[in-house]
């Protein structure tokens, strides 16, 4: 229950606050898409850049996916909070069908391909709208 209460709490932050980079697009209620990552070498920037360079080039040449929030954790003060992943990517869609189409587009499949080899560990938490 902690897990999922922070995880709304992250999303309603996001959706509130959002980012303002080119890749933000309107947060889409229908289907909610939550990635965490943890690096196996956290502390290497080289690795931080290749999987940051190889998830921006994937989320540009997704054809479905609307918000694209890639984040960090943040110095948390409270103990509902875990900030121990390296990296965290929330992405909506309009709907279960087009998150589906989403896991089999190429951009997908190459950033998982150029990737996969710097992480440790990824949890995925999906959500659809009620």
């Amino acid at each position: 229950m902690k897990t999922i209460t922070t995880l709304l709490f992250l999303t309603l932050t996001i959706t509130a606050f959002g980012q303002t980079t080119d890749t933000m697009k309107e947060f889409d209620s229908n289907f909610s898409h939550t990635v965490f990552f943890w690096l196996k070498n956290p502390d290497s920037q080289a690795d931080r850049t290749a999987f940051v360079t190889s998830l921006k080039k994937f989320l540009d040449n997704s054809a479905y996916a609307k918000t694209k929030f890639i984040g960090t954790p943040p110095k948390a003060t409270r103990d509902v909070v875990d900030g121990s992943f390296t990296y965290s990517l929330i992405l909506s869609f309009d709907s279960a069908e087009a998150q589906k189409a989403y896991q089999d587009e190429a951009p997908h499949k190459v950033f998982i391909k150029e990737s996969e080899a710097l992480w440790e560990k990824v949890i995925v938490y999906d959500s659809q709208g009620i």
